[in-house]
């Protein structure tokens, strides 16, 4: 094996088993900061001996054993970790002396490790953007520079956020423990919030020159679906994993040959991923048996639902969707869900009556930099022929958007609304 491969293999190593041992180590040192650095000793250990003694036969138990034992050493030689000495240095010293297995943690305790890692990540304490930061590092296995390329910020900014990030939940002490009761409900919709947030920028990008980042949507989607087998009697974790899983289906269909965007009433279905709408299917009967309120990804899901099962456009049962918008709008009111509820109620209704929705959201304060607003605004008065108001938005919502294949397709549409009047 050529070093070019063994690199690879680690870096494939790494992705798989880094949120489990950073899960791990963080049970046994109580500080997610701490546990993290452990990790990536270990992983320079295994870039400095794997290319001359090869990958061992078991490399996840490898770099466990050999994070554990930097903790060893690391609790000896630092007196401010005294205190964590006498808690943990002699388990951890017996563990390696009579020989006990580094494999022997069961399932069972790493899924607990992986889901109170989880819980710990996306800490509501913490903010947006360092929650975003720090889930891709610690459970999407995403190295600083990967994640400020994937959100299109400097490298620096990201570091400064990940490093504030662990000094922040190790000054607030807090517990390496899954929630329990009421306190459990929000902490996981910051969880939820979380996954949601990282998909979404890789579905339509904020910002920069490309429609999409599938790698982001892919790392959501992984996560979402260790969460549902972690969590299987969560309704809404299951509603976010058939979410993405449907909407993830789109990938393929939603850019052109030259990279431009597809909207989805002109996308090719055909390029439409079926495994993934299975898989999101399957999701959505889970969460359904599980039972429990309607909550809004489970919600939003059953939407997705409708357009993956319309073979063409013309198909669409766009009056249930307008129902389960309307439902949304009562468990999750927002003017967004609103700007939706909207689209659908146009398909639904005609035109005049989803014009009538969003000439209620013009002045929400909330939306007053929303691109979409004017954009699903410029559509609805294309349709009812008043092309020279529909252009204006259309141009509008272009210099809204921060994404350049968002801005052509807006001015194209600005350019045709010219077009169809004049015609």
């Amino acid at each position: 094996m050529t070093l070019p491969d063994i690199h690879r293999t680690i870096d494939a190593v790494w992705r798989i088993e880094s949120a489990r041992l950073i899960a791990s180590l963080t049970r046994l040192v109580r500080d997610v900061g701490l546990a993290e650095d452990l990790a990536q000793g270990a992983l320079v250990a295994a870039l400095e001996q794997w290319p001359q003694a090869g990958i061992p036969d078991k490399p996840g138990a490898w770099l466990m054993a050999t994070a554990k034992h930097h903790a060893i050493d690391q609790i000896r030689r630092n007196v401010r970790l005294e205190r964590k000495t006498e808690e943990m240095g002699r388990d951890l010293e017996l563990e390696q002396a009579i020989g006990v297995p580094e494999e022997t943690d069961s399932d069972e305790d790493m899924g607990d490790d992986l889901l109170r890692l989880i819980f710990i990540a996306c800490h509501p304490i913490l903010s947006k953007d360092a929650r975003l930061a720090l889930t891709l590092r610690l459970l999407g296995g995403l190295t600083t520079d990967e994640i400020a390329r994937a959100f299109l910020v400097p490298e620096p900014t990201i570091a400064q956020r990940i490093v504030r990030a662990k000094r922040t939940l190790s000054e607030a002490h807090v517990p390496f423990e899954v929630p329990m009761g009421t306190e459990r409900v929000d902490r996981l919709s910051s969880v939820l919030e979380v996954i949601y947030l990282i998909f979404n920028e890789g579905y339509s990008a904020t910002a920069g020159d490309e429609w999409m980042r599938p790698a982001l949507c892919e790392d959501a989607l992984r996560l979402g679906r260790i969460l549902a087998e972690l969590m299987p009697n969560e309704t809404e974790v299951h509603g976010l994993v058939a979410l993405m899983e449907i909407q993830a289906s789109r990938l393929r269909a939603r850019v052109g040959p030259s990279g431009e965007a597809i909207p989805l009433l002109e996308q090719n279905r055909g390029r439409w991923d079926q495994l993934l709408i299975q898989r999101g299917f399957a999701a959505l009967i889970r969460a359904e048996s599980v039972g429990g309120a309607l909550g809004p990804y489970r919600l939003q899901a059953a939407i997705a639902a409708c357009h993956a099962q319309a073979r063409n456009p013309e198909d669409t049962n766009w009056e249930r969707i307008a129902a389960l918008y309307d439902a949304l709008a009562q468990v999750t009111p927002s003017p967004i869900v609103e700007l939706n509820r909207a689209v659908a109620v146009a398909m639904a209704f005609g035109p005049a009556a989803g014009l009538e929705i969003v000439d209620t959201l013009t002045s929400e304060p909330a939306l007053k930099s929303y691109h979409l607003l004017p954009s699903v605004r410029g559509d609805l008065l294309a349709k009812l022929g008043r092309f020279n108001e529909a252009g204006e938005e259309f141009k509008r919502a272009a210099s809204l958007t921060r994404n350049a294949r968002e801005r052509e397709l807006l001015l194209e549409r600005a350019a045709m609304m010219m077009k169809g009047k004049t015609e």
